[in-house]
């Protein structure tokens, strides 16, 4: 059995590296735009999904398990939506499920890199290491621009929730300050059959959390 890894927003494969032993069979992927793989074309949830797709397809790997976090669960919950014989299950923790306009613009605010170079120096240095000197400021503007485009309808349709078929949990920390619980169980309450779990200490930074034992439940 594969399970596969997902990272969120600015994120990295590197992301996971403490949890790659402790998952048998697990892998995490470098979305486009992310950890040094290229983007040829601008963000957006269908190519996020088919790159997922085509490293699937390199390993053959008919069918796997998949563990998103953050924005890496939202592409995880449209592969399940857009491609559901290739999903066997979805877990998600800290995914921002309500989009609109508004959340966007808010959201967007948070990715700006002058901004962060200026007030977070750590977070710009670390980026910069992930991503590549080069390009890091560019994944900023890129992602603001994706949340854009997920906030003016170019996400997953709140109707298309009902119609994943595998197995779905949505893991949501008590002490996140980015995603909502009631969107996180409004979204398990449209999934059939899916798990809405809450995890007391949990934050929605990842490498601020354990999630080991969420992971393999």
């Amino acid at each position: 059995m594969n399970t596969i890894f997902l990272h969120g927003a600015l994120g990295s494969a590197a992301a996971f590296d403490r949890y790659l032993a402790a998952i048998p069979g697990s892998i995490a992927l470098n979305l486009p735009g992310h950890g040094g793989v290229p983007a040829n074309a601008a963000f957006s949830m269908a190519d996020f999904a088919e790159a997922v797709i085509r490293d699937l397809d390199a390993r053959n790997i008919a069918q796997a398990d998949i563990f998103g976090y953050s924005m890496g669960g939202y592409v995880a919950l449209w592969l399940a939506w857009k491609h559901p014989e290739r999903v066997r299950s979805v877990k998600t923790y800290g995914t921002k499920l309500e989009w609109t306009p508004e959340v966007a613009a808010g959201m967007s605010r948070m990715f700006d890199p002058e901004k962060i170079e200026a007030k977070a120096p750590p977070l710009a240095a670390s980026l910069a290491q992930q991503h590549g000197a080069e390009r890091w400021k560019d994944l900023c503007r890129d992602t603001a621009a994706f949340l854009h485009e997920l906030g003016n309808g170019n996400g997953i349709p709140e109707n298309a929730f009902a119609e994943i078929s595998c197995p779905v949990t949505i893991g949501w920390g008590a002490l996140d300050n980015v995603v909502s619980e009631a969107e996180s169980r409004k979204v398990a309450a449209l999934i059939p059959g899916a798990r809405f779990v809450l995890l007391p200490e949990g934050k929605h930074l990842m490498e601020q959390t354990e999630l080991v034992e969420y992971m393999s439940t």
